[in-house]
């Protein structure tokens, strides 16, 4: 009996998230281990079910990086890093998009779909709905700049009871052109942008921003987050996602959260438990 109790409690606690979340548009990136591990696989697909089930609306974006890698060393074709960005000729983009959409794509809606959801891919090219240009006039190739993403295709799927999963790769501006490799954080935070999303989440395979002692930093505004970028506390890996979290606070998303993906459902004790996991940046800190 106390353990049904308990049970209980659990969600009358969570009731109140439950309740402001709902009927909201949440834009969650998923990469690291949550992508690769079968078990963090499956718990993230159930947490996924559960949002979608209490009427929130998750939108995915996910990226796969490591598996382009893979096979790109496979085919012994070479590429390389500028700035941490993949250069992408045609022949590597052939590649990316191959991975992200004919991989990646299916065996996320795949698995969502086993769940028991109703989750259909897509790519930037489907419909149009995100085109770009070339990054710094062509400095990484067919590495692309986001320059609109048309909000009315993933609103439709949603309304239609379906969980968009989307692949970052963006069209060009002929029918002939390869299309574009989009860095997943910032198509992420371009798509929330437009969607005018309530929260932004990232997958990340670490707790979330450390402070110099290597704690955990809870909660932070704009403005802190640029002094810690400043003083370097922010520093490598970390520094895209946080820019992509800022540009989705710049343009209307309310809130932004990095989250540690290692941990088993930890998109639903971050949404709706009082203590949280991760990082959460707010234009102005509000208590939780």
């Amino acid at each position: 009996m106390k353990t049904k109790l308990a049970q209980v409690k659990t969600l009358l606690d969570a009731l109140p998230y439950i309740k402001s979340f709902r009927k909201k548009t949440i834009v969650i990136k998923y990469g690291g281990s949550a992508q690769i591990n079968p078990v963090l696989k499956d718990k993230f697909a159930q947490d996924i079910i559960l949002l979608h089930l209490i009427g929130l609306k998750p939108v995915i974006v996910h990226g796969g990086g490591n598996k382009i890698s893979s096979l790109l060393d496979k085919l012994d074709i070479k590429s390389e890093f500028v700035d941490g960005l993949r250069v992408t000729d045609e022949q590597v983009m052939e590649v990316v998009e191959m991975v992200l959409s004919g991989s990646i794509n299916k065996e996320i809606t795949t698995l969502l779909n086993h769940h028991g959801a109703k989750a259909i891919g897509i790519t930037g090219k489907d419909a149009n709905f995100i085109k770009a240009e070339p990054l710094d006039n062509g400095k990484y190739g067919l590495v692309g700049n986001i320059t609109k993403v048309d909000k009315k295709v993933i609103k439709n799927l949603i309304k239609e009871g379906f969980i968009p999963v989307v692949a970052p790769i963006a069209s060009g501006n002929d029918s002939t052109h390869a299309g574009y490799n989009i860095n997943a954080d910032f198509c992420a935070s371009k798509i929330a942008a437009a969607l005018k999303a309530e929260k932004i989440i990232f997958l990340t395979d670490t707790k979330g921003i450390l402070d110099k002692e290597g704690k955990l930093i809870t909660k932070l505004n704009k403005e802190e987050v640029q002094r810690l970028k400043d003083n370097q506390t922010i520093t490598g890996g970390m520094l895209p996602k946080v820019d992509a979290c800022l540009e989705a606070l710049n343009s209307g998303v309310k809130s932004a959260q990095i989250i540690d993906g290692r941990v088993e459902h930890s998109i639903l004790l971050e949404l709706f438990t009082s203590e949280g996991i991760c990082t959460l940046i707010e234009n102005e800190i509000k208590e939780k």
